[in-house]
């Protein structure tokens, strides 16, 4: 039996994993489980699952939590300290990070630091730290085992093969709400619309990424560092169905792609019960019924933030994690109605061309740059 903990447990990939789980009875433990806010959902899980520990990040919200916990005898942290604490436990086999955005960061290089291998949902942890874990994982001999949908289908794609003999990995994207509007439509781009994914279900973070391909370009850096290839090798293509979810060409013309309906439960039980496949009963792919699959290059005018991702990985050093940090802030003042939708890639244009680069930042030199991030973000979006 696997003993796991989940951070991010309420949110959309902390949800399905609890799907996951609770679909293969006998096959895991959940030993310890996190959230930001929703201590109903937490508690909920946390006496579903039968776990050890709970942590929640609003400490406003901990009060509830306890209330809601009372009579059993399940611990509870709160704070970012208390996230911290359940990723430093070594008595897990696996811990999932599920968190969102820049503050997953800290638990993937704690839960390495204690030598616990890591399912990854978070592509922030590796965007912003990325050469820290990597060098994390080298030191501790513990794995990363991507959840991302794109990563997961190239780690399939990879099984067996040289990683020597790959030419190009190919990230395939849906394009998003706003893939058949014209720019000068863009300035219409509202709160509302921008949630509406057209094929997948996710929080609106994710979701507001994905409407600005933000989503594409944080994807091409997390590659580099999960599968060591150069900022070239990493293309993306526009693939409006969701059904092949990335590809990879190796050095003789071959190409592998994986495929699947649109639904992050494979990928996420994938990295839970590696290296086995264990029956599910997710929905299946069927491809007479889809019938045609269609493929388009990525607008990059119309889509600034790919670019700016591909500048970042190329000058490297801080530049990712000063243009995540800031499309972070950017996208939560999009989200709160405070900056238009086309402010979020001339924000982070300027950010990564104006802050003070660290060609190789430590884990205080990041937490540094967040400060810089936040005060340059609050002047130029005027918050």
């Amino acid at each position: 039996m696997r003993r796991l903990s989940i951070l991010g447990s309420t949110g959309s990939i902390g949800t399905q994993a609890v799907e996951v789980i609770t679909s293969l009875p006998g096959e895991f433990q959940v030993v310890a489980l996190t959230a930001r806010r929703s201590a109903h959902l937490l508690a909920e899980q946390a006496l579903r699952l039968r776990v050890k520990t709970v942590a929640i990040t609003d400490e406003s919200a901990a009060e509830e939590l306890q209330e809601r916990l009372s009579g059993s005898d399940i611990e509870v942290l709160t704070g970012p300290e208390g996230v911290l604490a359940v990723a430093d436990r070594d008595d897990v086999d696996l811990c999932l990070n599920a968190l969102v955005g820049g503050t997953g960061m800290a638990p993937t290089i704690a839960a390495l630091e204690a030598g616990v291998n890591v399912a990854l949902s978070n592509k922030e942890s590796l965007v912003m730290a990325g050469e820290l874990i990597a060098e994390l994982v080298r030191r501790k001999k513990a794995h990363l085992y991507p959840v991302d949908s794109e990563h997961s289908a190239i780690w399939q794609c990879l099984v067996g093969e040289p990683t020597d003999q790959v030419r190009r990995l190919v990230l395939t994207g849906s394009g998003g709400p706003f893939r058949t509007w014209p720019r000068k439509k863009l300035t219409e781009v509202t709160r509302t619309r921008a949630l509406q994914h057209p094929n997948w279900d996710m929080g609106p973070k994710i979701t507001i990424d994905s409407a600005t391909m933000m989503n594409k370009g944080l994807e091409v850096i997390e590659a580099h560092w999960l599968f060591d290839l150069a900022p070239e090798q990493v293309d993306i293509v526009i693939h409006p169905q969701s059904v092949i979810h990335s590809m990879v060409e190796f050095t003789d013309g071959s190409v592998k792609a994986q495929m699947g309906v649109p639904d992050m439960k494979v990928p996420i039980q994938y990295a839970l019960t590696y290296p086995d496949r264990k029956p599910s009963s997710w929905p299946r792919l069927d491809l007479v019924q889809i019938a045609t699959l269609t493929f388009e290059p990525p607008d990059r005018e119309k889509f600034p933030c790919i670019s700016l991702a591909y500048e970042a990985l190329r000058r490297g050093g801080s530049a990712p994690a000063v243009l995540n940090m800031a499309n972070d802030l950017a996208v939560q003042a999009f989200l709160e109605d405070r900056i238009t939708y086309l402010k979020i890639p001339t924000t982070l244009e300027k950010a990564l061309g104006e802050h003070p680069f660290v060609e190789h930042p430590s884990l205080e030199a990041i937490e540094e740059l967040l400060g810089w991030t936040r005060r340059f973000v609050a002047t130029a979006l005027d918050l």
